[in-house]
């Protein structure tokens, strides 16, 4: 893999918030995977960078990255028809099975 010069502040922005849905709790059960809300110009070689800058304090190390473009769904208030907007989520793979600590991650957003 090539060496890329990513600005520490942009690597720092990439990852938005930790994504909860049940679909995604069963991810975490059996396949030890995590998924977030990430930038939509974010490359796979950014979240990855970004996934272990936040946690390199657990010496988190990333084994497979997959990312989805998610469609804004359209909806209606009354007579009014308006679309939210599109996102992106990338579903994280560690190596060697390890586990993300989530209690310090607030803690992580707010020294950005």
């Amino acid at each position: 893999m090539t060496n890329h010069n990513i600005n520490h502040e942009r690597l720092l922005k990439i990852i938005l918030a930790p994504y909860v849905s049940e679909k995604v709790t069963f991810l975490g059960e059996k396949n030890n995977q995590v998924v977030f809300h990430v930038s939509s110009d974010a490359t796979k070689f950014e979240i990855k960078a970004a996934i272990e800058l936040l946690w390199r304090e657990q010496k988190i190390e990333v084994a497979r990255i997959q990312t989805i473009n998610v469609k804004g769904k359209r909806k209606r208030f009354g007579r009014y028809q308006g679309y939210r907007s599109d996102w992106k989520k990338a579903i994280i793979s560690t190596k060697n099975n390890q586990e993300m600590n989530f209690a310090n991650f607030a803690n992580l957003i707010e020294a950005k």
